[in-house]
C-alpha cells in the first residue's frame, strides 16, 4: 500500500506543475479533468498524512506506558491511544477506498430509480423510507438530488420515484445501489405484531454526458400528453402538461408529470430514456467482452437481492459482502458512507482478481 500511495502522491506534485502553466486553460476539458484528479491526490495526501499522525501518536504513548508509574496518566494515555486507534482504522479504511483508481463515470449525474416490488402498501412505503435515506445521504456528501417522475401511493409513500443525483463521486458510491432491497418490520397496520418481508428494486444509470451520442430517432419514438394526477396543486388535472415517451423497437417507457410545464416534462422524460438507452449499449458491451470475471461483477442487476433492512433488530446486512451492522436507525438517517465505501473497495479487487492470471 505504502508503495502505492508514494507513487501517487508523485503524481500529485507533477498535477500541480502541469496546473502552474498558464496554457492549461486553453482546454478547457483537460482543465477539469486535472482538477479532479488534483482534488482525489490532495484527499489523499491529506488522508495518508492524518493516518500516519495517527500511528506515530499511538507509538508514542505504547512506549511512555512502558516507564509510567502515575495511574491517572496512565488512565490518559490509554484512552489516547484508543482514541488513536479509532482514528487510524478509520483513516486505513479511508485510504483503501481511495487507492480505487478514478473513473471518468465518478462525477458523472446519476439517475437512480426506485420501484415498491412484493409487499404491496407496505413496499412502497419502504420507497418513500429509501428516498429519504438516500436524500439525506446526498446532503451529508454534498450532492444535489432532482426530481425526474413519481407515482404517489394512496396509502403513502411512492409506487415508483425517479430522481437524479449530482456532485463529487456521486456514481461512485451509488452505482452498487442496484439490486432489490429487502424491509423486515412490522407495518403499521399489523394488529398482531407480526414482521412482513416487503421488497423494492432499484436501477442507478449514470446520465449520458455532452460527448455522448444517443441514437434516438425522431421516428421511433411515440409522445403522449396527459393530464397529471396526484399531488401538484392547481395544474394538476387542469393541463394536458404530463408527457408519456415510448421508444417504439426497445418497449422502453418513460414518463414525467412533475413541471407544469409540458416542454420541462418532455425534456425530463427525455434525459431518463437517454440514460436507459446508454444502459442497454453498455449492457452490450460488456456481454461482448464478458470472457473474464472482471466484467461480471457489479452489473448492478436488480433481481439480485443484495441488501436486507430488518427493523426489529435494528440490523442492516448487505449479502455480497457479508457486512452486518446494527445501525438501521442511523442508516435510514443517510448514514451510508461504511457501506458505499465498503462496496467501492469490495468490487475493485473483485475487477483486479477477475482480471488476474488464473
Amino acid at each position: 500500500m505504502e508503495k502505492r500511495v508514494q507513487q501517487l502522491l508523485e503524481r500529485l506534485s507533477e498535477v500541480e506543475a502541469v496546473l502552474g502553466n498558464p496554457q492549461v486553460y486553453d482546454d478547457q476539458k483537460k482543465y477539469r479533468a486535472l482538477m479532479q484528479e488534483h482534488s482525489y491526490l490532495n484527499d489523499l495526501k491529506m488522508t495518508w498524512h492524518g493516518l500516519q499522525t495517527a500511528k506515530t501518536g499511538i507509538a508514542d504513548n505504547q512506549e511512555m506506558l512502558k516507564s509510567e508509574r502515575d495511574t491517572s496518566f496512565i488512565e490518559i494515555l490509554r484512552e489516547d491511544i484508543a482514541k488513536l486507534e479509532k482514528q487510524r482504522d478509520e483513516l486505513q479504511a479511508k485510504i483503501e477506498n481511495l487507492l480505487v483508481p478514478p473513473d471518468p463515470l465518478d462525477h458523472r449525474p446519476t439517475i437512480i430509480e426506485l420501484r415498491a416490488g412484493t409487499g404491496g402498501d407496505e413496499a412502497a412505503l419502504f420507497v418513500g423510507d429509501c428516498v429519504r435515506m438516500y436524500k439525506l445521504y446526498a446532503d451529508r456528501s454534498g450532492w444535489k438530488y432532482e426530481l425526474l417522475s413519481c407515482t404517489e401511493s394512496e396509502m403513502g409513500g411512492y409506487k415508483e420515484y425517479v430522481m437524479v443525483l449530482s456532485g463529487p463521486n456521486v456514481y461512485r458510491f451509488i452505482q452498487y445501489e442496484a439490486g432489490t432491497h429487502r424491509v423486515q418490520r412490522v407495518p403499521e397496520t399489523e394488529a398482531q405484531g407480526r414482521v412482513h418481508t416487503s421488497a423494492i428494486t432499484i436501477a442507478v444509470l449514470p446520465e449520458p454526458d455532452e460527448d455522448e451520442e444517443i441514437d434516438l430517432n425522431e421516428k421511433d419514438l411515440r409522445i403522449d400528453t396527459y393530464r397529471s394526477s396526484g399531488a401538484g396543486g392547481q395544474h394538476v388535472n387542469t393541463t394536458d402538461s404530463a408527457v408519456r415517451i415510448t421508444h417504439v423497437p426497445s418497449g422502453i417507457v418513460v414518463y414525467c408529470q412533475e413541471e407544469r410545464s409540458q416542454h420541462k416534462n418532455k425534456d425530463k422524460a427525455m434525459r431518463l430514456l437517454k440514460a436507459k438507452m446508454a444502459e442497454i449499449e453498455t449492457q452490450k458491451k460488456q456481454q461482448a467482452l464478458a470472457s473474464t470475471r472482471a466484467m461480471q461483477v457489479g452489473s448492478g442487476d436488480r433481481s439480485e437481492r443484495i441488501r436486507t433492512y430488518n427493523f426489529s433488530q435494528n440490523r442492516v446486512t448487505d449479502h455480497r459482502i457479508n457486512l452486518t451492522k446494527y445501525n438501521l436507525d442511523q442508516v435510514m438517517n443517510g448514514d451510508l458512507e461504511d457501506i458505499t465505501s465498503a462496496l467501492v473497495s469490495y468490487f475493485y479487487q473483485e475487477k483486479l482478481r477477475g482480471e488476474s492470471p488464473s
